[in-house]
């Protein structure tokens, strides 16, 4: 998967399109540290609970999500962050369609 060109100035919202009845992601960029994901989900579309090893810090960019975290739903809007921690299982619904921009935190 391709990282952005570095150097070049970019709109983060702007930089992912949304599809009908689908999600899309697009990685930034990744290093050892961590890794920057776009994604776009259409209403109604989401990841099921899973969990990662990493903090994760959800930055809506467009429209409405819920992100449940070890059980308990978040409603998030444009202009809206959250973390989510490490080893805690969480999920992703779109309220409607709505764009993010995902950071993954490695720990050391």
């Amino acid at each position: 998967m391709a990282t952005f060109e570095k150097e070049i100035i970019f709109n983060l919202e702007n930089s992912i399109e949304y599809t009908n009845g689908g999600v899309i992601s697009k990685q930034v960029t990744k290093s050892l540290g961590g890794n920057l994901t776009l994604f776009s989900f259409d209403k109604e579309q989401g990841l099921s609970e899973h969990k990662t090893p990493f903090d994760a810090i959800v930055q809506i960019l467009d429209g409405e999500a819920e992100i449940t975290i070890g059980g308990k739903p978040h409603h998030l809007k444009k202009g809206d962050c959250i973390i989510m921690p490490a080893n805690i299982p969480h999920a992703l619904k779109a309220v409607e369609r709505f764009k993010m921009l995902l950071t993954m935190v490695r720990q050391e």
